[in-house]
């Protein structure tokens, strides 16, 4: 895929990516990063991860803690509120919707 493209794409859905995985269980930054990699989102950089962790912080939905770390220094642990659950869920609700429209555009009935 067109890196471009991907990002593009990307900058529409990375709260709600990190939402959703936030809302499997705590993590902290370099976790969500590899987590989201892994999900073939592609590499995404601390520049661009930790501005919506902080905007999600600011707007209530995601809480955060440090803790030390196992081997080395301490982390800052990022989870879910009651909000942030509640977005998730409508988020998600929203998304299927959306994410169906534009399939039905890209891929009509007729042509399947």
């Amino acid at each position: 895929m067109d890196q471009e493209r991907r990002a593009q794409w990307l900058r529409g859905v990375l709260d709600v990516c990190v939402l959703a995985l936030l809302g499997r269980r705590e993590s902290y930054g370099y976790e969500i990063a590899q987590a989201l990699d892994r999900a073939g989102l592609g590499q995404i950089q601390g520049g661009t991860l930790y501005p919506v962790l902080l905007r999600l912080q600011r707007t209530g939905l995601v809480a955060a803690h440090w803790r030390d770390g196992e081997a080395g220094p301490a982390r800052k642990y990022y989870q879910l509120t009651p909000s942030g659950e509640e977005a998730v869920r409508q988020l998600s609700a929203d998304w299927r919707g959306f994410a169906g429209r534009v399939d039905e555009l890209l891929f009509p009935r007729w042509k399947r």
